[in-house]
């Protein structure tokens, strides 16, 4: 058993014990996820929703996905939102406790892939805090550097947008974290054959 892996605080809540536990092995899958959130400041801002994709082999395995809208009553109430605000989603409700938790037991020990992912990790980790947990331990590769690194580029970053018009892949009228998560699974897909990457 991992040193560190003895010594869990007796305190963190047990899917958290169970999710450091699965680290003794190493990561079996790889997750593409993306966050929606209130603003850009992970010590004031919320997550409003989490879209996410398991990726098999060469192919995004589409019954293999997590997503929800997270109920945050206190950013709707102080921003002078309605509960109206996220009644046309047809994505799972769910409060904020909730949703990290089954987030959490989905990824597991994976290989997490986003864009500019250590914003979306360091929004999880804020609100893995308030329930009294540690920070993510997964490793996390991000699609824009995998492109800067294919094409040797250090002094720009690239938005997602941009990314998916050069690799010529559709922008969505609907503009959701799923959504974003989906175009995110393509582009890591692309780059991946590019860098010829093996997991």
């Amino acid at each position: 058993m991992l040193d560190w892996l003895k010594n869990i605080n007796k305190d963190f809540p047990d899917f958290w014990k169970k999710y450091l536990e699965k680290f003794e092995s190493k990561p079996d899958k790889i997750i593409v996820f993306s966050t929606e959130t209130s603003g850009m400041n992970s010590n004031k801002d919320v997550i409003l929703s989490i879209g996410s994709f398991q990726i098999e082999e060469s192919s995004i395995a589409m019954g293999q996905s997590f997503e929800a809208v997270l109920l945050q009553y206190k950013y709707f109430h102080d921003n002078g939102l309605s509960n109206e605000f996220i009644v046309d989603s047809k994505m799972k409700k769910l409060v904020e406790m909730d949703a990290i938790q089954m987030f959490v037991d989905f990824i597991g020990n994976a290989i997490l892939i986003g864009h500019h992912v250590d914003f979306d990790v360091e929004m999880i980790n804020a609100s893995l805090e308030k329930l009294g947990c540690g920070r993510l331990k997964n490793q996390a590769l991000d699609v824009d550097v995998m492109y800067r690194k294919i094409n040797d580029i250090t002094d720009k970053q690239f938005s997602l947008d941009e990314l998916c018009s050069i690799y010529k892949i559709p922008k969505s009228d609907r503009h959701s974290s799923s959504e974003d998560a989906f175009r995110i699974a393509l582009l890591f897909l692309k780059l991946k054959n590019k860098l010829d990457l093996k997991f």
